[in-house]
C-alpha cells in the first residue's frame, strides 16, 4: 500500500489568485499580547464535517484538523480557533442560503467551501449561482475564500471530462478564475495519485467518503494553495 505522507511541499501547480494572504500571515505572527484569535471556518457537506465511513466522524483524521495543525506548526505563537460548519448530505444551494447566518457571523478570517459531491444533483446553473452567492457575500464582508474541488468517488471519474463529478469540478475552477477565488484543486491531486497507481480504494473509507490518506493528499493541496496566496513564515 502506497503511504501519503503529511508532507506539504510543492509539489501540484495550483492557480494563481488575486487574494492575498500576506496580511493574514501577518497576523499569525504576531506574538502576546498584541495577538488575537484567528478564525477560520470550514463550510461545505460530510467530507470537511469528517465523515469517513457513515456514520462515524473521524474529526482528527480529516483535512480540516491536518491544516490546524499545520499552520500551529508555523506559526506556533497564533491562537487559531477552526470551526467546522459543514453538514452531511448537503449542497450547496442548502448552504448558500445558511452561509451569512452560520459562516460569516462567526467573523472568519478565512472560508474554505467544498460542496461538489453533492452537487451533482443539481442542475450547474444552480451550482454556479449558490457558489456565487457565498463568494458574493464573503467578499462583501471581506473574508479571503478558498474553493475546493472535490476528492474522490468510485462511482466517478475525475479525468474523464463528461463526467458528473468532473463537470462539478471545472464548474468550479471557472469560478476561481474568473472570480480571482483562492483554488485548491484536490481532485488534480486526486487524478495525479492514481495515475502514479494509488489504488483509489486507498484512498477511500467508503464510496463517496476519502480516508485518513485521502485526507492528507486534500490537507497537502491545500496548504500548497495558502502558501501560493501568501501564507508563508
Amino acid at each position: 500500500m502506497k503511504v501519503i505522507t503529511l508532507i506539504f511541499s510543492a509539489l501540484l501547480p495550483v492557480l494563481a489568485s488575486a487574494e492575498d494572504l500576506s496580511s493574514l500571515a501577518g497576523s499569525m505572527k504576531t506574538e502576546w499580547p498584541k495577538n488575537r484569535t484567528i478564525r477560520i471556518v470550514f463550510h461545505g457537506h460530510s467530507v470537511p464535517a469528517g465523515f469517513h465511513k457513515t456514520p462515524e466522524v473521524k474529526t482528527f483524521e480529516s483535512y480540516p484538523h491536518f491544516i490546524h495543525r499545520k499552520l500551529k506548526e508555523r506559526y506556533p505563537f497564533a491562537v487559531i480557533s477552526v470551526v467546522t460548519t459543514a453538514i452531511g448530505g448537503e449542497n450547496s444551494v442548502s448552504g448558500a442560503a445558511r452561509f451569512k447566518r452560520d459562516v460569516l457571523t462567526l467573523r472568519p478570517d478565512l472560508v474554505f467551501i467544498d460542496y461538489a459531491l453533492n452537487d451533482r444533483g443539481l442542475k450547474p446553473d444552480e451550482v454556479e449561482a449558490a457558489w456565487m452567492e457565498m463568494i458574493t457575500a464573503a467578499r462583501e464582508a471581506n473574508v479571503p475564500m478558498v474553493l475546493l474541488t472535490p476528492t474522490g468517488d468510485s462511482s466517478a471519474d475525475l479525468s474523464d471530462k463528461s463526467d458528473a463529478l468532473r463537470k462539478r469540478a471545472d464548474l468550479i475552477r471557472n469560478l476561481a478564475t474568473r472570480e480571482k477565488v483562492i483554488l485548491a484543486d484536490v481532485s488534480e491531486a486526486w487524478v495525479a495519485e492514481l495515475k502514479k497507481g494509488t489504488p483509489e480504494k486507498e484512498l477511500l473509507s467508503q464510496k463517496n467518503h476519502p480516508n485518513s490518506t485521502g485526507h492528507k493528499l486534500a490537507a497537502k493541496v491545500i496548504f500548497e494553495a495558502l502558501e501560493n496566496a501568501g501564507l508563508k513564515p
